[in-house]
């Protein structure tokens, strides 16, 4: 028939890609896979942080009160555990005669005053030991010349608790070598000493021998209260990862997107450079 039309006069039209054919693309089914192994990395350290975040305690309630060697808990140069704050251990050691300090802004039962510390040697590691409180720094004072006079290097036998080191603080204007803070640190810079030194301080607690023979009071320092299993900064560390995963896949997508767009401004003839070359 004459007006039927032959297969050549057909023509046949044409339609731009969708986005679904664009990421069905083998260059973008690629990206896609390294996009899943990335995400596979961040929710395992999702996993991790809520592992850590969840974990219970490993140490018991009430714990912390019964008496274990310091080794125990902690080692020289070693950080201490959250679950061992607090905890109290016996410690043996030797007294150094010349490295007695006062720190100042110390409150016992609500009254402030100065703790005197001193530097015990425990196998040979320094240990910041916060001896006993006194109201005054004179009364500090006097308690550090006796301390002095009896460290005649035998060995004391301590007991009481290990606490994390405190920042260093500002040091007073008006005594710039004055110790604000029961911090390791700041009372090393003291002590002329080398070595191993343990990173948390020792508060002895039982006031016995050159505690009270120095006319310190002992110091305060009841048991710690217990942290609840849920960590937050792991919780929130979780969330970042969570968010990281799903941001690569809206990356892949918004990549693939921009592809696609790309081809639709060029199927229509439309020059993406047209706006900046007019400026």
């Amino acid at each position: 028939m004459t007006d039927q039309l032959s297969h050549d006069e057909v023509e046949l039209e044409e339609f731009p890609p969708t986005l679904r054919e664009v990421m069905l693309r083998s260059r973008w089914i690629g990206l896609l896979v390294v996009c899943l192994v990335v995400a596979g990395i961040f929710s395992w350290l999702l996993q991790w942080q809520l592992t850590r975040a969840l974990a219970t305690s490993p140490v018991a309630e009430g714990q912390t009160e019964e008496v274990v060697p310091l080794d125990d808990v902690v080692e020289p140069g070693g950080y201490l555990d959250g679950p061992y704050v607090g905890q109290r251990v016996d410690v043996v050691g030797t007294w150094d005669a010349d490295n007695f300090l006062v720190v100042t802004d110390r409150v016992n039962d609500g009254i402030e005053g100065y703790w005197v510390t001193g530097r015990l040697v425990v196998g040979g590691a320094s240990l910041a030991t916060a001896i006993g409180w006194a109201a005054t720094e004179d009364d500090a004072e006097d308690a550090i010349a006796e301390l002095s006079a009896a460290a005649t290097g035998d060995e004391v036998e301590l007991t009481g608790r290990i606490i994390s080191s405190e920042d260093p603080s500002d040091p007073d204007r008006a005594d710039p070598h004055s110790i604000g803070a029961m911090s390791s640190a700041a009372l090393l810079a003291h002590w002329d000493v080398e070595g191993a030194v343990y990173r948390p301080y020792f508060v002895a607690n039982d006031a016995t021998g050159e505690i009270t023979d120095a006319g310190l009071e002992t110091i305060s320092s009841p048991a710690p209260e217990p942290d609840s299993n849920v960590n937050l900064l792991n919780l929130f560390y979780a969330a970042e990862w969570a968010i990281f995963a799903g941001f690569s896949f809206y990356l892949w997508y918004r990549l693939a997107k921009d592809a696609w767009e790309r081809e639709l401004e060029a199927f229509a003839g439309i020059d993406p450079d047209a706006d900046d070359d007019e400026d």
